[in-house]
């Protein structure tokens, strides 16, 4: 089943972002499967970058964290290949083309299909950039990608990246870095709003600002489910990892479904 099968099958997903190697080295096992085991349907695994362009305050502190603890895309690659077995959701990376075309383009690709990734959301690699030199290469090793819309994108561009997303359309709710607001106000309704109405075939997920049930659950009724970050890494705790992660996910899916 291919990942954007699976979102429709599935909705409302809640799909939660995780700093791979935070907050300690050996914890993005743990944590992929402590979220499956709480009910997440789909991760978001973030490779620590030391230069990112989209992230707010929390994950670029998780991230230096993560780097400085030792993360390494090998490791990371490794680190997942470990618990392949176990899991049964679709696992998203989220970096930066620069860590990609360092590692390799095709190896890239190679070892993230073997780690059991299905899909990749590179925010810095342009459209018509993956249309004419990756697109071929992603899709010969069976992977997925995701774009990013943001409030100022033309309807134009809107379906643009929604054809070249063969996994789920990430629509960023607000106009900056993640973790700046929380909650939806009526001019990012309007903008839901002005999406649904272009009929997309692609699923679409929101994230930027979704920070507790009240949040997630509003952004669930203008597309097939919602992301959630800053928030969750803020609530990890070193000390306590599985416990804070279950209470995090409960205070979101209890009064969601």
């Amino acid at each position: 089943m291919t990942i954007a099968a699976y979102i429709k099958q599935n909705k409302p997903i809640l799909n939660v972002y995780f700093t791979a190697g935070y907050p300690e080295l050996g914890d993005t096992g743990r944590t992929v499967l402590a979220l499956q085991r709480e009910g997440v349907q789909m991760i978001e695994v973030g490779m620590p970058y030391s230069d990112p362009m989209a992230d707010g305050e929390t994950i670029q502190n998780s991230s230096a964290h993560a780097i400085k603890n030792g993360m390494t895309i090998e490791l990371l690659f490794s680190q997942l290949s470990e618990i392949k077995s176990e899991v049964n959701i679709p696992l998203v990376f989220m970096g930066y083309l620069n860590q990609w075309m360092q590692f390799g383009k095709e190896k890239f690709l190679i070892e993230a299909k073997k780690a059991g990734i299905g899909a990749l959301i590179i925010p810095d690699l342009p459209l018509d950039v993956y249309e004419t030199e990756y697109k071929e290469l992603v899709e010969k090793h069976g992977l997925s990608m995701s774009f990013l819309i943001t409030p100022n994108t033309s309807n134009e561009r809107i379906k643009k990246a929604a054809k070249l997303s063969s996994a789920f359309l990430y629509v960023v709710s607000q106009s900056s870095i993640t973790g700046t607001s929380a909650g939806v106000s009526m001019e990012q309704l309007a903008y839901f709003k002005r999406i649904n109405d272009l009929s997309l075939e692609i699923p679409r997920l929101i994230g930027f600002g979704i920070s507790d049930a009240e949040s997630f659950n509003q952004a669930c009724q203008y597309a097939d489910g919602a992301i959630i970050g800053s928030a969750f890494i803020k609530a990890l705790q070193r000390d306590n990892l599985e416990p804070s992660i279950s209470t995090f996910i409960k205070s979101i899916l209890e009064t969601s479904r």
